[in-house]
């Protein structure tokens, strides 16, 4: 074979393969993917967060201009897999990559089934929670004059500060506790000194 032939039938193969790729993703079908994002997230992220508050939803590498019809239903355990609690459509840009307005449910599980003209297989789905409840904090004791108390500035019934009462008793029994023990002892050693 000829240098020149040779030549000829590596550049038509390398044509070939170089090609091939690219038809096939240019072909129109389930090329797609959507992804749940934040609402903070930028659409160019392509990650999927399953876990937010106040979302969209952020499609990529549909056909150009392509129809797509999407629904969110409540799912297991805190839906009933049936109830559609939010439903809408969207045309995809020319790169074939959309994104919904932001959206809040209720805190729950859900699942996205999104829909498109031309889908040959089955619904993109997506499975992802919404919580949005913050746990509350405690709050951080606050220091009196000479020591912290989880009770400072309470104030009991009648408008006693709790503090002030709780000392009082305190130092009360602890007077009582004293007095017990220096009697003991005052009794244990006129014993001993009898004997």
């Amino acid at each position: 074979m000829s240098v020149r032939r040779t030549t000829a039938v590596l550049a038509v193969t390398a044509a070939a393969l170089f090609t091939a790729p690219a038809a096939h993703a240019d072909a129109p079908g389930d090329n797609g993917t959507v992804k749940i994002h934040d609402s903070v997230t930028g659409d160019e992220d392509r990650r999927n967060e399953p876990h937010v508050c106040t979302f969209y939803l952020d499609a990529f590498f549909f056909d150009a201009a392509q129809q797509a019809q999407w629904r969110i239903v409540g799912w297991a355990p805190t839906g009933d897999k049936e109830s559609v609690v939010a439903s809408g459509e969207i045309t995809l840009d020319a790169a074939g990559h959309g994104r919904t307005d932001d959206m809040g449910l209720a805190d729950g599980h859900y699942k996205l089934y999104w829909n498109f003209t031309g889908e040959k297989g089955f619904a993109k789905q997506k499975v992802f929670w919404v919580g949005c409840e913050t746990p509350s904090e405690s709050p951080t004791p606050t220091p009196t004059d000479s020591w912290y108390s989880p009770y400072a500035n309470s104030v009991g019934a009648g408008g006693a500060d709790v503090t002030t009462a709780g000392a009082a008793a305190g130092g009360t029994l602890l007077a009582a506790a004293g007095g017990v023990w220096l009697m003991r002892r005052r009794g244990a050693n006129a014993a001993a000194s009898r004997h």
